[in-house]
């Protein structure tokens, strides 16, 4: 593999020379941005071996370099030749700042701006232009030109979403988004983000794993119509009716034309989340770019009643099928049968793959056992799976994508008996999603206001985790789903009624184990308060399944804490008790017992 690296590297920078560039940087993002990359677009793997989420490699013309985050530090020291790649860190070592410092005044480095964000091309631009070094948004890819046996993008017929599972037509949600498009003082917005334009159209695709979109870009005019810039060979006959007046489909290619015709126009985009390209051939064009967020992104998150119940229902569903897989586990434990990583990620999804409206995962599953689970984003595909061992804590974070909903969900289970430090640190993390699950906030909170709660047992006793506690989660979409989170340095997006997210503290220990407590909760008015003198919200749990009792130490609970566990293993037991039959019920009773 060596040897293929080394020849791709030889093959980008004579592209370069023949450019007149010193350096080409290649991210992991492709075209559209978005955290999920299709094969065909896999340029970082391509030119690195490298398989991580987040990366990005800068070639020199005598030298390369690879930059990924600390999720990353061992992975990329297995995956990439040292003798090609020096290492870097993203977060300590910015791009435009490496480049910078190593080359000479002077120099010009190539990007193709399809795969970088406007704001980080004009940041970058601003940089470099300070040590005199010029940023080239190039006409071409080095990488595609010389991907020889490059995967061909799928084409999977689209799938048309009925009015049942989305609760509203797409004429109804353009005409809705186009009026806030009005209100911002545009004539149109640049609709880049994959899940908006699948919620827009009321449709959903198979052409990257585990997220199901179409790709593509869209144009949204202000009264609602919408062109629509794809692969049409993939789009069924019946899709005009299906979206109503006012869509138009065109190939992908054609983009660039309708950007051109835009002269005078005032377009939204949202410089952080859009493709510089795109907003550089409008302003090319003498349109005028007006910055602003995604105007779909906050009516899809809020999801209306027909969306969140699908999203209830699938949770049932999902709970049933994961309990079937916690009671096998138990059993084949008990039996002294352990198996690996990998056989246990697919026996899980055994149990999803019975329900007739799963579709696919939701994310590749972290089936993480002993100190692999020390890892918060670890992955058994990237290495040789481990094996279950007794006397021993196993993580399973997993979700599924079904027609009504997606799902996310993380339990912590204990591998024959466990220790009372393990009890002691599940406990502390239990308690964190206890006190997240029950806060009551006002209308106006954010995210970053309520991560506090999760992270405050953990930080009485010393302890604190690396990632958010809460990401968005969305209906039959993206299980990452944005604007809303709930993390230390969370934006400032206020949280809505219908919004769901993720509730999932956890604790690492380095070498040693991984927690974590992961339900998707929904935000919903608080009518329990009366005389409230402002309008309040409140979480409710949407995932349904047991937590691992034999984890806690009740010693450490309050009266309340344990009051809550209790009414929780009972709204369980009583949504999938009707569903689980014969060893599996025997094991709900068990697991749902009152504490």
């Amino acid at each position: 593999m060596s040897e293929v690296i080394a020849s791709r590297l030889n093959a980008v920078r004579s592209d370069m020379a023949q450019a007149g560039l010193a350096a080409f940087i290649i991210p992991r993002a492709d075209e559209y941005l978005g955290e999920y990359v299709p094969a065909h677009n896999e340029r970082l793997e391509w030119i690195s071996g490298f398989t991580g989420s987040a990366g990005a490699v800068i070639v020199l013309t005598d030298s390369a370099a690879i930059f990924t985050d600390g999720r990353y530090t061992v992975q990329v020291r297995q995956q990439v030749d040292a003798s090609q790649f020096a290492f870097e860190s993203l977060t300590d070592t910015p791009l435009a700042d490496y480049l910078a410092d190593t080359l000479p005044a002077g120099s010009k480095v190539g990007v193709d701006a399809r795969l970088h964000t406007l704001a980080w091309f004009e940041q970058a631009q601003e940089r470099l232009a300070k040590a005199d070094i010029v940023l080239l948004a190039l006409d071409h890819n080095p990488v595609d030109r010389n991907w020889q046996d490059r995967p061909a993008p799928a084409n999977a017929q689209v799938i048309l979403l009925d009015e049942k599972h989305t609760g509203a037509s797409s004429l109804e949600k353009r005409q809705q988004i186009g009026e806030l498009i009005a209100k911002q003082g545009a004539d149109l917005a640049l609709i880049t983000q994959l899940d908006s334009i699948a919620w827009l159209l009321n449709i959903r695709g198979r052409d990257v794993p585990c997220l199901p979109i179409v790709l593509g870009s869209a144009l949204l005019w202000a009264n609602g119509d919408m062109q629509f810039f794809t692969d049409i060979s993939k789009l069924p006959a019946d899709i005009a009716a299906h979206v109503g007046a006012g869509v138009s489909f065109l190939q992908e290619a054609e983009l660039s034309s309708a950007m051109a015709e835009l002269r005078g126009k005032r377009l939204l985009a949202d410089p952080n989340t859009a493709n510089a390209a795109s907003q550089l051939s409008a302003l090319d064009a003498g349109a005028r770019l007006v910055a602003g967020m995604d105007p779909v992104l906050l009516p899809k998150a809020a999801k209306n009643p027909v969306e969140l119940a699908g999203m209830r229902a699938c949770h049932v569903r999902d709970g049933a099928a994961v309990s079937r897989f916690l009671a096998w586990l138990d059993g084949e434990v008990a039996a002294g049968r352990l198996y690996d990583e990998a056989e246990l990620a697919r026996k899980l999804e055994s149990f999803r793959l019975a329900d007739d409206s799963y579709v696919e995962p939701s994310f590749d599953t972290i089936s993480a056992a002993g100190s692999n689970a020390a890892m918060c984003h670890y992955n058994h595909l990237n290495g040789t799976p481990a094996k279950l061992t007794m006397n021993s804590l196993y993580l399973v974070d997993s979700g599924a994508q079904y027609l009504d909903g997606t799902t996310d969900v993380t339990r912590t289970i204990a591998i024959g008996e466990v220790t009372d430090e393990h009890k002691k640190m599940v406990t502390l993390v239990l308690k964190g999603h206890i006190a997240l699950d029950t806060a009551r906030f006002p209308k106006g909170t954010t995210g970053q206001q309520l991560d506090a709660f999760a992270r405050m047992h953990l930080w009485q006793h010393g302890f604190d985790y690396d990632h958010g506690t809460g990401h968005g989660v969305g209906h039959f979409l993206s299980v990452h789903e944005g604007p809303q989170r709930i993390a230390k340095n969370a934006n400032g997006v206020a949280l809505l009624p219908g919004m769901v997210l993720s509730n999932e503290p956890g604790y690492y220990r380095a070498d040693g184990f991984g927690i974590r407590l992961e339900n998707l909760v929904e935000v919903r008015p608080c009518e329990a308060l009366k005389g409230a003198e402002r309008e309040m919200y409140e979480f409710a749990p949407m995932t349904l399944i047991p937590l691992d009792l034999r984890l806690l130490d009740t010693s450490l609970m309050t009266q309340a804490e344990i009051d809550w566990l209790n009414a929780y293993h009972s709204r369980v037991f009583a949504a999938l008790s009707p569903l689980l039959e014969g060893p599996d019920h025997d094991w709900l009773v068990q697991a749902t017992r009152a504490i």
